[in-house]
């Protein structure tokens, strides 16, 4: 190398990002680099957890890393593929397609010829298409890659079934206050300082990394750049400072069940006014308004019911007027929607219906159907008696036969009761008349 290439060559090398001394951000400094270093996740790498025990017999299946941001899912991806000497490879679902997929497989299938194993980290991989998801399947079941998939979404909605089916889901939790606090005081002990803080403020910082593992190293690394000598910031000075402030309530505690328990009896209460507040209170804290939505259409089914069908139209309505304008934007139509169900006439009789049901259904067992509405598709059955005796609603007057459709021994049951309430009024009626033609069948 020339003198003049030497000469410029630290700063080359620093361009490229190869400068050893090149600043490292904080979060990257305290990757963990063993899975004992791995803090808030004690149900899967405890000494009982589920990875625990897994690791006990050197060898991985596919699994679904299943929670929200800043909790470890990458990294114990990594850290997984090391304890078990397989190759790491990762690719992100939002930046990879069809042909990426075919070249990562293809080198995967080279590296076993060697006898090594890959073990295949996909991030957001509910944003794969159902397509796309189903070329895992081969892979994964001749044991070409162990695939671990991470995502923030519920699997069993956002997964198809069969992958489902050969992976194993794991779930990822919101790291605690304590867990936050063992990050700070990592992150104190490599940086040689202490974090500029006064009590109050450094637990309202836990409190705004909201759970997350890396939020909270940024938060960290804001308050040291923005610190002076010898200052230390109160509560107030750190939400100026790194210009958020904390969540109104800690999701994790009481402050979350207390209010949605509050939205929800508003709602169930009839009263508009008082639901809006809660629901005003919990977007300002930070609440996730898709779980918010979800909640609300839970309303509907439990509280409202077949009073006014549309309820639940509404509300799914709802949700997916959120999922396409987002925030804040689509915190209207949530909104809007439990504006709705306040107003909504209330009735119950489906949810109560739905336990009674589950109840008898549980104390029957395996009684079968009366034999007059099964269907005999063989001889044998015929000469046993299926479908002997079925009256065909629709040849019958009013296109109502009557007939019993209870197993013989549990007799009929009544579970559904609707009010004198909106829609159900209507339904009473006719079950009401149904009633009436039922003992005047039975009477002839």
């Amino acid at each position: 190398m020339s003198p003049r290439a030497k000469a410029a060559g630290p700063s080359l090398f620093a361009a490229a990002g190869l400068d050893k001394d090149a600043p490292r951000p904080l979060a990257d400094k305290l990757r963990p680099q063993k899975l004992s270093e791995v803090v808030g996740q004690d149900q899967l790498l405890g000494p009982d957890g589920a990875l625990t025990r897994m690791l006990e017999t050197r060898s991985l299946g596919s699994m679904v890393f299943w929670g929200p941001p800043g909790t470890g899912k990458t990294t114990v991806a990594r850290l997984l593929a090391d304890a078990t000497e397989l190759h790491f490879e990762q690719l992100s679902a939002v930046f990879s397609g069809v042909a990426d997929l075919k070249k990562t497989f293809d080198a995967a299938r080279t590296r076993r010829e060697t006898g090594k194993g890959t073990l295949l980290f996909v991030d957001e991989v509910h944003r794969f298409n159902r397509a796309q998801q189903d070329s895992f399947l081969p892979v994964m079941e001749d044991g070409t890659i162990v695939l671990v998939g991470a995502t923030t979404e519920n699997p069993s909605f956002e997964l198809n079934a069969a992958l489902l089916s050969r992976a194993r889901v794991l779930v990822f939790k919101s790291l605690d206050a304590e867990a936050i606090e063992k990050l700070l005081a990592r992150a104190e002990e490599i940086e040689g300082k202490k974090l500029p803080l006064d009590s109050d403020a450094r637990g309202a910082l836990v409190r705004m990394a909201d759970g997350d593992g890396r939020a909270a190293l940024t938060l960290t690394e804001e308050v040291w750049r923005a610190s002076r000598k010898g200052e230390v910031f109160d509560a107030a000075a750190l939400a100026e400072i790194v210009q958020r402030r904390a969540p109104i309530y800690d999701k994790s505690q009481d402050g979350h069940y207390n209010l949605i328990s509050a939205l929800h009896k508003s709602v169930r209460g009839s009263d508009p006014d008082a639901a809006l507040y809660y629901l005003c209170r919990m977007f300002d804290a930070g609440e996730n308004p898709l779980y918010l939505a979800r909640r609300v259409v839970r309303m509907a089914v439990e509280d409202i019911g077949l009073a006014d069908p549309q309820a639940l139209v509404i509300c799914n309505a709802a949700k997916d007027a959120y999922d396409f304008l987002g925030s804040p934007e689509g915190e209207l139509a949530i909104a809007q929607a439990v504006i709705y169900l306040a107003t909504a006439p209330k009735s119950n009789a489906a949810y109560v219906a739905y336990g009674q049901a589950m109840r008898a259904a549980k104390e029957a067992g395996s009684l079968l159907p009366p034999k007059h509405i099964l269907n005999a598709p063989t001889k044998l059955m015929q000469e046993e008696g299926y479908g002997r005796g079925y009256a065909y609603d629709h040849d019958e007057a009013e296109s109502f036969s009557g007939q019993n459709y209870f197993p013989d021994q549990l007799g009929r049951k009544q579970f559904y009761d609707p009010p004198e309430r909106g829609f159900e009024r209507e339904i009473r009626k006719r079950l009401e008349y149904w009633a009436k033609l039922r003992r005047e069948k039975g009477d002839a």
